[in-house]
């Protein structure tokens, strides 16, 4: 008995022990987390604050990106896919090709996920903003169209909208151009094949 009772203290030592390695282990692994030692985040994933984050802008200018971007989010999943970013275009008035949308997430898509979050969002307007964009690319199409005065002067006249009116234009003429195009190609290789179908019906015939 005097030996069992001699046990149970080292017993209730070593349970004590045991939850203690956890506890510490447990710590550790919050304290990895914390510090960005464990699982990666990627950029647009992790918790930001825009107004810190983008300092260049006015919590306005950030409010009404943060409302374009929540009323092209559709699906209410805090991101923009690329059938998304299409109707915006569209409802924009600057319709891109699939090409084109895939060359838009591309250009700020951090994580390579193939969708805008609202932190890659706000990098287009912060590279409009810097002039980094092509003039003629679908980003810089984007930014301008928006109506959200990313100017340092905090000028929108109305010859820059004009001119952005005008590039839309030319662009979703383009666009229709394309789509006209590969309308055109289905129709030429379609005949085509209707024309080899009739001619080996002929060949057919003549061998029966």
């Amino acid at each position: 008995a005097a030996a069992a009772a001699a046990g149970a203290p080292d017993e209730a030592a070593e349970a004590l022990g045991s939850a203690d390695c956890e506890l510490s282990a447990k710590l550790l692994r919050r304290a990895d987390l914390n510090q960005g030692i464990g699982e990666p985040q990627s950029p647009s994933r992790r918790v930001f604050n825009p107004y810190t984050e983008f300092k260049e802008f006015s919590r306005k200018q950030i409010k009404d990106m943060e409302k374009m971007f929540k009323q092209y989010d559709a699906g209410r999943d805090g991101f923009i896919d690329l059938m998304e970013l299409k109707l915006m275009m569209e409802k924009l008035g600057a319709p891109q090709t699939h090409l084109g949308l895939k060359n838009m997430i591309k250009e700020v898509d951090e994580d390579f996920d193939s969708k805008l979050s609202f932190r890659e969002f706000l990098l287009i307007f912060r590279k409009a903003a810097a002039g980094e964009l092509q003039e003629d690319s679908g980003l810089c199409v984007l930014a301008r169209l928006s109506e959200i005065d990313v100017s340092s002067e905090g000028v929108k006249g109305a010859k820059s909208f004009f001119e952005a009116k005008v590039q839309a234009i030319n662009v979703s003429s383009r666009f229709e151009e394309e789509i006209k195009a590969e309308q055109e190609e289905r129709k030429k290789q379609a005949e085509e094949m209707k024309q080899r179908k009739a001619a080996f019906k002929e060949l057919q015939s003549t061998f029966k």
